[in-house]
């Protein structure tokens, strides 16, 4: 079985256009966004790779993915309530 990465315009097609309106001109959502692909991108290498890492390391990074995930999307649905 093939590992899928977790990307937000992937997860949440439905807000693409948000998504990318909030990248280009909300400097805050681009930090985080970048933070949120940054920590998906090392998650995915560690578990498509078997690297060996500590289990508390791979944990904290799957919190911080979920978090940032979670922030990201209430950001997008404010956004679209404004519109």
């Amino acid at each position: 079985m093939e590992l899928q990465k977790h990307t937000l315009l992937k997860d949440f097609p439905d807000h693409h256009h948000t998504i990318r309106h909030l990248k280009m001109n909300d400097g805050h959502f681009a930090k985080l966004f970048d933070e949120y692909h940054e920590i998906e991108s090392e998650v995915h290498h560690i578990e498509k790779n078997h690297e060996a890492v500590a289990d508390d390391y791979l944990d904290s990074l799957k919190n911080r993915r979920v978090h940032l995930k979670d922030v990201l999307f209430n950001y997008v649905k404010r956004a679209e309530q404004e519109l």
